[in-house]
């Protein structure tokens, strides 16, 4: 094919079907009939409508079936792997399927709690009440058991020792001029019928003897007072106990009326020093079995309720209470305890802790009734306890009470239940 175009045969005008005209230059396909004679070299001018249409059919039809193709693909895929619209348990057009269980009732036993702190009955300090002085020995540490009258320490005893030395010699000396005084006067008795002495002389040996046995009194007396002052500066346990505290040390000085060098617990008697609310101090008796439990130990100790307070703190509204225990190592004054008081006994409710819900209105369960719908029932708890929670009302013990997922469920909602085994009343 030239750069020209080329001459049509006329053997194709002859032909009786039409034919197409290839050009370089032309803008699309003609047809050719006798009727319609083209020049080759003239350019095609007019709209080309019937190659156009053809081509449009030829090519929408696989188009659109990639579209439809593709259209559908994208739906497949969206429902495959789309996430499931999450419904409300209580929206599902199905009935839920839930657990239920007849708590029946069971002997439990009605009980207080309260915090506070082990401490002794009877905590005694003891200090110096004599003289300043310095400490020179210890001879207890904390958690001895000491007996009345053994030394815990003991003072300088360097100026008092011969203060009390010349207040016996001064006692012998005035003891040995009562005695000449009164040797005296007697021979002055015995003489006196012969008429030997006057009577003036008589009267001044007497008044000697007197005077020399009340300086007798007053030697004894001081000395006595050197002896107790001596006596002081040994620190002894006034009652039998255990040390709880030592502040003494070798070298302290000691004074009158300060700190406190020990601490005795006496008789080593131990209690639980607690505070009780105001509405369950009115439940407690004296006398009441209780049980301590401390940090760190797993065993519980007994004891009884000695004391209880006879006023109510304003400020916090607890009352004082305390609970006697039984010597033990274990029970170190100062250590936390938490105490609980059995209280009362009785046929209570008792449902797993899942089954309880609380709002605004108070604490409630949901039970499923006859016609088998969920209804909700407001109850009280009474106390909580390993086996759940103990229900002192709202609650018979013949009901079926939803155990788990009762906070999906809505008030008068149909539902199906699994009914778990009735648990007989206890004896």
């Amino acid at each position: 094919m030239g750069t020209n175009p080329e001459h049509v045969p006329d053997a194709l005008a002859a032909h009786s079907e039409p034919v197409r005209w290839i050009g370089r230059d032309r803008l699309g396909f003609d047809r050719l009939t006798p009727d319609s004679p083209v020049h080759p070299t003239s350019p095609h001018t007019g709209p080309i409508e019937a190659p156009q249409a053809g081509l449009r059919r030829k090519w929408l039809l696989p188009a659109g079936a990639v579209l439809l193709a593709l259209a559908i693909s994208a739906v497949l895929w969206s429902t495959l792997h789309s996430k499931p619209k999450l419904v409300p348990l209580a929206d599902q057009r199905n009935v839920p399927l839930i657990s239920v269980m007849t708590p029946g009732l069971k002997a439990v036993t009605s009980s207080v709690t309260f915090t506070g702190a082990i401490a002794a009955r009877y905590d005694m300090p003891i200090g110096n009440d004599g003289e300043t002085g310095r400490i020179v020995a210890v001879y207890v540490e904390p958690g001895d058991h000491v007996q009345r009258g053994q030394p815990l320490a003991k003072l300088d005893q360097s100026v008092l020792i011969p203060q009390v030395n010349r207040l016996a010699a001064a006692l012998e000396q005035a003891q040995a001029q009562a005695a000449l005084s009164a040797a005296e006067y007697r021979r002055a008795q015995g003489v006196e019928s012969a008429g030997a002495l006057s009577a003036e002389d008589i009267e001044k040996r007497r008044a000697t003897a007197v005077t020399d046995a009340a300086n007798v009194k007053v030697a004894a007396a001081l000395l006595a007072e050197g002896q107790a002052r001596l006596n002081r500066t040994r620190i002894v346990a006034p009652i039998a106990g255990t040390v709880l505290t030592r502040r003494a040390e070798v070298g302290q000085i000691a004074n009158p009326g300060g700190e406190a060098l020990f601490r005795v617990a006496s008789g080593g008697e131990i209690e639980m020093r607690g505070q009780l609310a105001e509405q369950d101090l009115a439940q407690v008796k004296v006398g009441d079995a209780a049980s301590v439990h401390l940090t760190g130990l797993p065993q519980a100790f007994e004891g009884r309720v000695r004391l209880l307070g006879a006023i109510i703190d304003p400020q916090t509204r607890l009352g004082e209470i305390r609970i006697t225990l039984k010597p033990d190592p274990a029970l170190r004054p100062g250590a936390f305890a938490r105490g609980t008081v059995a209280v009362n006994k009785a046929l209570r409710p008792v449902v797993p802790q899942t089954a309880v819900l609380t709002d605004t209105g108070g604490s409630y369960v949901y039970l499923v009734n006859a016609q088998s719908h969920a209804e909700r029932r407001g109850v009280r708890v009474a106390d909580t306890s390993d086996q759940g929670v103990v229900i002192s009302s709202g609650l018979t013990g013949s009901e079926r009470v939803v155990t788990t997922a009762a906070g999906f469920l809505r008030d008068g909602e149909e539902v199906k239940a699994v009914a778990a085994p009735a648990t007989l009343p206890s004896p």
